[in-house]
Parts: C-alpha cells; sequence; structure tokens
C-alpha cells in the first residue's frame, strides 16, 4: 500500500493560506496526505492533483474519494503544470504545493530500486513509463559522465574514486542490482573515512535518481511558471531535501522578490524590472522536535513560502 508521512504538514497547510473557494495545485500528489488536509478546508473550492508514479495516482484517488466531486488527479510530472492546467481551462491558482522528497512508499518497495538498504533491480524511476533505469546510467555513462553526476548531483568527495570503480567492475559484468554497487562503492571509499558518515551509497544514490529522473532541471525550469499561474495573493510553498534543490528554490524566490539588475551604485533602479511577490519565509521553515522524533525521514526537510504580489 502507497503509505508516506506528510512531512512539515501543519506548516505548509498553514502557510497556503487557504481560501475556502480557491483553487489549488499540488504537483507532487504521493499519497495525498497534504491534498487531504487541502480539500477538506474547500467549500466550493478546487484541488488539482499531478504525480507521475502510478501507485500515487491510485493511492490518492481512493485517499481523496469522499472529496472526489472538488479533485481533479492527472499523471503527469508538474513540469507540465502550465499546459495541464490550460487543458482543464485554469489559468490562475490560488496556491501550489511541491514536496520533493522521495515517498515512504517508494523507499520501502524494494523493487523501485531506490533504497540502498535492499537488495533489488537498479531501477529508480519516478515514472516507470520511462524506458531509461539507474540500470542504464550505471553501465553507459563514461567515467567522466560519472564523476560529474556522482560530485555535482550527490556531492561527493570521492566521486572521481568510485566512477573509476564502477567502470573497471563492469568491464566484468554489468550490473543488475542496488547491491552489487554498494559493494563497489564501498570499495572506492576508504574504510576509515565510512565510519560515522553515514551509509556509502546515499550520496550516490541520489546522483542518480536526480539525473534519471531530471529533478533539478524539472524544478529549475518550472518554478517561474509557477509564480506567474499563482493569482494576486497566491501561495507558492515548496518542501525540499536536500541542498541543491533549496539553493534553487532559495534563488528563484530571491530574484523574484528583487529581480532589479541595476549596478548597486546606481541612486535609482534603471532596469524597470518590478517584484513579482515576496518570500513569506526569510529562512527556511524547519520540523519541529515532535515531527523529527516521530518521522526520521523529516530530518533535511526544508520548507521556502512565496507569495504573489497583490
Amino acid at each position: 500500500m502507497f503509505e508516506h508521512k506528510s512531512v512539515l504538514l501543519e506548516e505548509t497547510i498553514d502557510n497556503l493560506n487557504i481560501n475556502p473557494n480557491g483553487i489549488y495545485v499540488d504537483g507532487t500528489l504521493g499519497g495525498a496526505g497534504h491534498s487531504y488536509e487541502i480539500v477538506r478546508r474547500l467549500s466550493n473550492g478546487r484541488l488539482i492533483g499531478i504525480d507521475q508514479d502510478e501507485a500515487a495516482i491510485h493511492a490518492a484517488t481512493e485517499r481523496l474519494a469522499e472529496y472526489k466531486d472538488k479533485v481533479t488527479i492527472i499523471r503527469s510530472n508538474y513540469s507540465q503544470m502550465r499546459k495541464l492546467l490550460e487543458g482543464i481551462s485554469v489559468c490562475k491558482v490560488d496556491g501550489i504545493l511541491l514536496d520533493l522528497g522521495v515517498s515512504s512508499y517508494q523507499l520501502d518497495t524494494p523493487e523501485r530500486g531506490f533504497s540502498y538498504r535492499e537488495d533489488a533491480p537498479l531501477d529508480m524511476r519516478m515514472d516507470t513509463r520511462n524506458p531509461r533505469t539507474a540500470k542504464d546510467i550505471i553501465n553507459h555513462y563514461s567515467e567522466s559522465e560519472l564523476y560529474r553526476m556522482i560530485r555535482d548531483y550527490g556531492e561527493d568527495n570521492f566521486a572521481k574514486n568510485i566512477a573509476k570503480h564502477i567502470v573497471r567492475r563492469r568491464e566484468e559484468k554489468p550490473f543488475e542490482t542496488t547491491f552489487e554497487l554498494n559493494d563497489i562503492i564501498k570499495a572506492a571509499i576508504p574504510m576509515k573515512l565510512r565510519i560515522n558518515t553515514g551509509h556509502p551509497s546515499k550520496r550516490t544514490f541520489q546522483a542518480i535518481r536526480i539525473e534519471l529522473n531530471q529533478e533539478l532541471e524539472v524544478l529549475k525550469d518550472t518554478l517561474q511558471d509557477m509564480i506567474e499561474l499563482l493569482s494576486p495573493g497566491g501561495r507558492l510553498c515548496i518542501i525540499t531535501f536536500q541542498s541543491l534543490e533549496d539553493r534553487i528554490v532559495k534563488s528563484c524566490f530571491k530574484t523574484n522578490e528583487n529581480p532589479c539588475i541595476c549596478p548597486p551604485d546606481f541612486p535609482v533602479c534603471a532596469c524597470g524590472k518590478q517584484p513579482t511577490g515576496k518570500v513569506i519565509s526569510r529562512k527556511p521553515i524547519l520540523p519541529s522536535k515532535e515531527e523529527l522524533d516521530y518521522n526520521k525521514r523529516s530530518k533535511s526537510a526544508k520548507l521556502r513560502v512565496f507569495e504573489k504580489r497583490m
């Protein structure tokens, strides 16, 4: 069954500032934990849920069944949000939510290949319609491509050595499973440096998942669209789980709040670029101690909030 403890649930719902008659989009619907709390606060409002994962679509449809008259669920990637909304005659919305974490269901379903703690085929696809899997990346990327991916997306200091070990090992036999990859990553990191630094595969698995699902490109390319889709006073709430995503969100929000490109020594703005809104969360909103106690996976979560200009 699709289960996912919704991270920063109360904080997200509070910051969406829900209008009972408004239109809201959950771009990463998952098991509908956040969406359920949104839709039950709506009277004549509407919720549009988007997810590319088939299991999530089934779970969310079931979870939101009692509110089906107010809900539209679409299987797609949130990168298509503008087009999808146009397709159902929606041009402006009152709030948008993204929860960018891998769901508990995806991590705990071994055959999905997201977890380095279970021996399973190297898959890691968010959308199982994607013909390419993690196995293709590991077996076909050049050593320099693997190094770039692990360095940039995994931020791993041993990226060069891990890439070298992967290429050397696959010359004997192609990689098939997560544990085969684990063994090679362990071999590439000195034992004394593996102590007290968490699982050695964590960063490489993150890098492969981001690369395969184009997570950072999708986020970067869609943020501006989402801000433009907001009605005046509408809010965009984004929950990130790693520094690369958080940096992208923080930078985009900051630019939209202060888009001026004039040199700092100009006495007045001459570029004419106007703010599109304001950042509500100066610092990211973090999980409470209570949440961290009952949901260890919320540890790295950060919520940032942007409000469209009135």
